[in-house]
């Protein structure tokens, strides 16, 4: 019945079976492990009314116009601008680091200076990464720069790495910078939005097609097996294409080890009240040992006389004991990267297999790169072979 198999119902695997059964009128079933669709990305109602992100929050923001203009066929949008404080020194200041959070800690002659000297050398409304701040040669900025890492980015990036700063790829640390401008906003995308009736009406919208048929609960193993450079679904011979968003270890029944992942605890806390923080997330990178408290209600706009907040609490991934067998981020480094590499040489042995998504290709991919990947999937690997 199906000439496609997509096992995965995130955004990858969601993108590319909408594209098949719109654009090329073809069958698809989606296989994925979880009981509901969304991935990551899912939310739902709490039993105190609240629409809360189950696996933690999710902001949507972009600057692909394609993305953009894509989702927009399955979904309106409520405008938001996410605002992120950070407690330093018992102080909530802005997040990332910017000139309000340089005048907001330091004195002003020495702010001033600073702000002066950074202009200088790095220019207006432009993003440092720390470490490269660090290696200014400029007495001043090395006592800021030592600060803010010492500060902002070391205690936190132990937390959710468990590693310092330094044994990490730079496409992680780069992801949270010093950024030379007076813009307060967390990200700065051209597009900035969430799904206003939440993420899993997004998904449903998306998935309702008569040629899409999906099937929750279902473990990858249980129904597929590779072998030889051949693909067997259901105990037949499958001759199609096999699209896979999952991790590729677990495909391959983990023959050269495990790829390592960090994983995520949640704690949920309603409280009798409408509102009890200032912004949407507030982050703890000295104290305590969850890295942030993020408030559902400023992120989705609901009105509700109630609130929900949740405490992330990163842990390492471990597919053996429930509560840490959710992998939520690759370790992109030399040693996993090797690893991975291997598994991806055996999928290309498997000319029907097509792998895409932060865990089938082991990235650190946000929302609309994962989107803006399965569609350019779709063009150059799907629709040319159809």
């Amino acid at each position: 019945m199906f000439r496609y198999i997509i096992v995965g119902a995130g955004f990858a695997g969601a993108v590319t079976a909408e594209r098949i059964a719109r654009e090329l009128n073809e069958k698809v079933l989606v296989i994925e492990k979880r009981n509901h669709i969304g991935g990551n990305a899912y939310d739902c109602y709490n039993a105190d009314g609240v629409l809360i992100h189950q696996y933690g929050p999710h902001i949507f923001h972009t600057r692909i116009k394609e993305v953009w203009e894509y989702l927009s066929q399955f979904t309106e949008w409520r405008m938001y601008h996410h605002r992120v404080l950070g407690v330093i020194d018992g102080k909530k200041v802005p997040i990332p680091f910017n000139l309000n959070t340089l005048h907001e800690i330091f004195p002003l002659s020495l702010a001033q200076s600073l702000e002066e000297k950074l202009i200088q050398h790095f220019g207006y409304n432009v993003k440092v990464p720390i470490l490269k701040l660090r290696e200014v040669d400029d007495e001043q900025l090395r006592f800021l720069a030592d600060f803010i890492y010492e500060k902002v980015f070391l205690h936190y990036t132990m937390k959710q790495w468990g590693v310092t700063p330094e044994e990490l790829n730079s496409t992680v640390t780069g992801r949270v910078p010093v950024y030379i401008s007076r813009d307060d906003r967390y990200f700065q995308d051209v597009y900035q939005a969430m799904p206003k009736e939440g993420y899993t009406r997004l998904f449903e919208t998306m998935l309702e097609h008569p040629n899409i048929k999906l099937m929750l609960n279902t473990n990858v193993n249980e129904v597929l097996k590779l072998k030889d450079g051949r693909i067997f679904a259901f105990g037949q011979e499958f001759t199609g294409k096999l699209i896979y968003t999952g991790m590729l270890d677990e495909l391959f029944n983990y023959e050269y080890g495990e790829l390592p992942y960090r994983s995520l605890r949640f704690d949920f806390e309603t409280e009798h009240t409408e509102q009890t923080q200032e912004v949407g997330t507030v982050n703890y990178p000295n104290d305590y040992e969850f890295t942030r408290i993020t408030e559902f209600k400023h992120l989705t706009g609901q009105v509700h006389p109630h609130t929900t907040t949740v405490r992330e609490y990163p842990q390492p991934y471990n597919r053996h004991v429930a509560e840490q067998a959710i992998p939520y981020y690759p370790y992109v480094q030399a040693e996993p990267m090797a690893l991975y590499d291997r598994y991806k040489e055996k999928a290309r042995q498997y000319e029907q297999l097509i792998v895409v998504g932060r865990l089938a290709e082991y990235r650190y991919y946000d929302m609309d790169a994962v989107v803006a990947k399965a569609l350019k999937v779709f063009r150059d690997r799907i629709t040319t072979n159809n």
